[in-house]
């Protein structure tokens, strides 16, 4: 089972998840207050988060557009588009507790959506 290390301002969390679990959901149900206001399906950004260590070979091209339409490309990764198959270090980037929200937003479901389309992230080091 992989292992994420988790890097928060209150300290840091590790925690083990089932291979091919979606991040986002590694994280809210290890108790990290991520955000991911559309569900999960990469369009609002808000479930961002920067890999500090394994960096994952693969990125869906939904993530890829939509970093690129933001110009966001290489500074964050959507947790919502990142299945966990290695170990992780992660820092979450925006939290339902600094947003002021009530909550995350509505949970995502088990697999990534929209159906993934795979290709070579950009931002791995296969890629270069």
């Amino acid at each position: 089972m992989p292992t994420v290390t988790v890097e928060l301002e209150e300290g840091e969390k590790t925690f083990e998840t089932t291979s091919g679990t979606r991040l986002v959901l590694a994280l809210e149900d290890n108790g990290i207050d991520i955000s991911h206001r559309c569900g999960g399906f990469a369009h609002c950004t808000t479930c961002r988060c920067k890999v500090l260590e394994g960096e994952p070979d693969q990125m869906t091209e939904a993530e890829q557009e939509r970093l690129e339409q933001d110009e966001e490309l290489g500074n964050f990764r959507l947790s919502c588009q990142i299945k966990v198959d290695h170990d992780l270090v992660v820092r979450p980037l925006m939290r339902v507790k600094d947003m002021g929200w009530d909550d995350a937003g509505d949970r995502p479901q088990d697999q990534i959506t929209p159906e993934p389309v795979w290709t070579v992230s950009p931002l791995s080091s296969t890629s270069s």
